[in-house]
C-alpha cells in the first residue's frame, strides 16, 4: 500500500508498504530519518518517541497505515518545530501589542486631513506594517510611482519598499515553509541545546526520544514542576545518566524558554 505522511513539515510518500510495517520502520528505512531509535520494539523504552499530530507516541507501536494523512515530528524536526512555535508566539504577541495602530487609526487620519502631508506619511506605515504578510507587495509598487518625491523627505522606507521587502520576509519564511533537510545543519531547539549544556547526553541512544518528549512537555507546560517532568519522561528509559542531568536539562530549557517569552 501507499502511505502519505507529513514528516517535519515535508510531505513524504512511501510505496509498497506492508500492512504490518511500523511507523518507526517507515521513518528509518523508507524515509531516511534514523533519529528515532529502534530498541525494544515493544513500546517500553521510549527511544523511538515521535509526535503524531502533536501527541508523543512510540513509533514502534504505530502501524504505518495509521499515520496516513497525519503529521509526524521526529527529533530531526525539533529545531524547525521550535522556530515555528517561536514565530507563532511572536505573531500572537504582535497582534496583541499593537494597541498603537488602533489608537492611531481614529486619531491620525482626522488630524492628517487638514494638512495632507500626513496623508502622504500614512502611506509609509501602511507599507511597513504590511511587509510581513505579503500585502506590501501590492501596496508598495502602487505607492512608489504615485509619490516618489513626497516619500523621500519624510519616509525613506516608503520610497524603498522593494529593498526591505526583499530582505525582511526571507528569514521567517524558511522556518515556516522550508524546514531544514535531514542532512542540513540548523540551529538547535532550546531543549536540544539544554541537553548539551547540562551534560545530559552520554551514549545518546535514548536521547532522541527524551528530546521529543521533553519538547512536547515544554510546549504544553512552559513552567513544569519536577513532578511534571518526571511524569512526561516516565516512558523513556536511560541506562547511562541516572536521569538527574536529564532533569537538569529540562529545567534549564524551561528557564531559558521562560526568559525568551
Amino acid at each position: 500500500m501507499r502511505v502519505n505522511i507529513t514528516v517535519n513539515g515535508r510531505p513524504y510518500e512511501a510505496d509498497d508498504v506492508w500492512e504490518g510495517e511500523s511507523l518507526l520502520y517507515v521513518l528509518r528505512e523508507r524515509m531516511g530519518l534514523p533519529g528515532s531509535k529502534n530498541a525494544c520494539e515493544q513500546g517500553e523504552c521510549g527511544s523511538c518517541t515521535v509526535r503524531l499530530d502533536g501527541v508523543p507516541v512510540c513509533a514502534c507501536l504505530v502501524a504505518a497505515g495509521q499515520a496516513e494523512g497525519r503529521e509526524v515530528v521526529t527529533v530531526e524536526g525539533l529545531a524547525d518545530h521550535a522556530r515555528q512555535r517561536s514565530a507563532h508566539a511572536a505573531e500572537a504577541a504582535g497582534a496583541v501589542c499593537p494597541g498603537e495602530p488602533e489608537e492611531g487609526h481614529p486619531g491620525e487620519p482626522e488630524e492628517g486631513h487638514p494638512g495632507e502631508p500626513e496623508a502622504a506619511h500614512s502611506v509609509g506605515p501602511d507599507a511597513d506594517s504590511s511587509v510581513g504578510p505579503g500585502a506590501a507587495r501590492h501596496v508598495g509598487p502602487e505607492a512608489r510611482p504615485a509619490e516618489p518625491e513626497a516619500a523621500h523627505p519624510g519616509k525613506p522606507e516608503a520610497g524603498h519598499p522593494v529593498g526591505p521587502e526583499a530582505v525582511r520576509p526571507r528569514p521567517p519564511e524558511p522556518s515556516r515553509s522550508e524546514p531544514s533537510r535531514p542532512g542540513q545543519a540548523a540551529p538547535l531547539a532550546p531543549v536540544q541545546q539544554a541537553f548539551i549544556d547540562a551534560g545530559a547526553v552520554q551514549c545518546g541512544f535514548c536521547t532522541p526520544g527524551l528530546l521529543v518528549a521533553a519538547d512536547e512537555l515544554l510546549e504544553r507546560t512552559p513552567d513544569p514542576s519536577d513532578a511534571d517532568i518526571r511524569e512526561a519522561l516516565s516512558g523513556n528509559l536511560c541506562r547511562c545518566t541516572g536521569y538527574e542531568k536529564i532533569l537538569d536539562a529540562v529545567r534549564l530549557a524551561a528557564a531559558r524558554t521562560g526568559k525568551a517569552v
